[in-house]
């Protein structure tokens, strides 16, 4: 497993993720996707879509506005409980998630062999956020294990204060109280709210799903470890509409559909697991996280959540609108309860270059390689003439061109051929087909497999069915 330095270095030099504004200092906890990011960030998105969307007939997509009606924020229950516990320490001037700082100290006391202290503190910590101040009651169980602060050593805290999340902005020329908007800090709401539209014009019943891929924006104040937790970040949701009483079933299936998503990816079965919420949102009757092994610990990727029929309720509430579906089977009117899928594509697309990334020693050498999925990779192809001339080149492109009508290619005709195999390697490009001085001669090329290594001569006829045939079957490394 590369440490966190490692991906985060690779992705500026390969050109996959910069710093926002970089030319004057960047900006806390805000990216831009390069070249090579752009396009593995499209590949997961297109598959999640494809996935969830083209492969069931009963779930459609929606793109629903950044900037909604405030009132949607304050039915939603996020004017006023979307907060995090948070603690400063008074010697560093850094500040912490107390829950999160709870949670570092049980891990190091599980590496310590003190499993049943652990244990306790676990308890408490659970204890804790289901208390009716959540906030004095974390702040109780730091003093009690006297948790020193991770970045100075010091053991000199503030209360646990909750702060608010969202981003404000104003509509309009006058910056009232009247005109204060938010920036969405989650996708979902703007399904709920056009729930009863997609139904209607799409002629869904239920069960069914609505989709969407869209930014959501969150004024994290603890906003560390790269693109896993950022203020502008993107989401995959989907918002699946239960009869009352059908919903564990549901959230069943799609918690085993989604983890089975991630494993088709090619991310590594034991680098993934399920993790239950120690305290369950007010709106939930069940909830579970997909957690990846990320070098800085089990993080959370995915959440499952049984919604109940809590949204839907509170938007009929303060809207005035019914959100009631009449089932013509049973002739009942009832409000659905909603299983959620929730993932975050950046977090996705961080999980997936880690998951990916291997130092290999090849003839006394290391050589980095990122071991993409096929259909996930940047550039599916590389394509390379040995020299330029004698026709080489015009050969390379012939098959370039060819290429490009399905997969995205990338052409390269300068420096020797190990080095452009390992600056391909090191993008994570699965194939490199090279067109040497028998390709004029007998029409055959040398097409190169990153995983492997090996190579093979084909002819140049072949090329895009050859490529066709070993992307779909693909399979990771355990």
């Amino acid at each position: 497993m590369p440490d966190l330095d490692t991906i985060v270095s690779l992705s500026k030099r390969r050109g996959f993720i910069f710093q926002s504004s970089e030319v004057y200092g960047g900006l806390s906890a805000v990216y831009d996707y390069g070249p090579l990011g752009v396009e593995l960030k499209r590949n997961v998105r297109e598959r999640w879509w494809r996935a969830m969307v083209y492969r069931h007939d009963n779930i459609e997509g929606i793109d629903a506005a950044i900037l909604m009606h405030p009132t949607v924020w304050k039915a939603s229950g996020h004017v006023d409980a979307f907060s995090d516990p948070l603690i400063d320490d008074k010697a560093s001037k850094m500040r912490y998630r107390a829950d999160q700082l709870i949670e570092g100290h049980i891990a190091r006391l599980r590496k310590k062999g003190k499993d049943e202290q652990a244990d306790a503190v676990y308890d408490r910590l659970v204890e804790a956020l289901n208390a009716d101040n959540p906030s004095s009651a974390l702040h109780a169980v730091i003093m009690d294990e006297e948790i020193r602060s991770p970045d100075s050593g010091a053991f000199d805290w503030t209360d646990v204060r909750q702060f608010n999340l969202m981003f404000e902005t104003h509509i309009g020329p006058a910056a009232d109280s009247e005109s204060k908007v938010y920036l969405r800090p989650e996708t979902a709401q703007g399904i709920f709210v056009q729930y009863q539209n997609v139904r209607e014009t799409a002629r869904l019943q239920v069960p069914f799903g609505i989709a969407q891929i869209g930014k959501a924006f969150r004024n994290e104040i603890v906003a560390r470890q790269f693109v896993f937790r950022m203020r502008e970040f993107e989401q995959m949701e989907m918002q699946y509409f239960v009869k009352p009483g059908e919903q564990m079933p549901a959230y069943e299936a799609w918690s085993e559909k989604r983890m089975q998503w991630h494993l088709d990816n090619g991310i590594r079965e034991s680098k993934l697991r399920w993790h239950e919420h120690e305290k369950l949102a007010h709106y939930a009757d069940a909830a579970q996280d997909v957690q990846y092994e990320f070098p800085m610990g089990w993080q959370e990727v995915e959440g499952i959540h049984s919604r109940t029929d809590y949204d839907l309720s509170r938007h009929q509430e303060y809207s005035g609108k019914k959100m009631e579906y009449f089932d013509p089977q049973s002739q009942e009117r009832f409000v659905p309860y909603v299983v959620e899928t929730s993932v975050g594509l950046d977090r996705t697309i961080l999980m997936i270059l880690c998951d990916a990334y291997r130092e290999e020693e090849v003839d006394g050498a290391t050589r980095s390689v990122l071991k993409f999925h096929p259909e996930i990779a940047p550039y599916t192809a590389a394509v390379f003439p040995l020299v330029k001339k004698e026709g080489m080149p015009e050969v390379a492109h012939r098959i370039e061109d060819d290429l490009r009508k399905q997969f995205n290619v990338f052409y390269d005709e300068k420096g020797s051929v190990g080095k452009r195999y390992r600056r391909q390697d090191e993008i994570g490009t699965p194939f490199c087909i090279t067109v040497d001085g028998d390709t004029l001669e007998d029409q055959t090329v040398t097409i190169r497999d990153r995983d492997s290594m090996e190579q093979e001569r084909i002819s140049s006829d072949n090329v895009r069915r050859y490529i066709e045939d070993r992307t779909g079957r693909w399979t990771p490394e355990t």
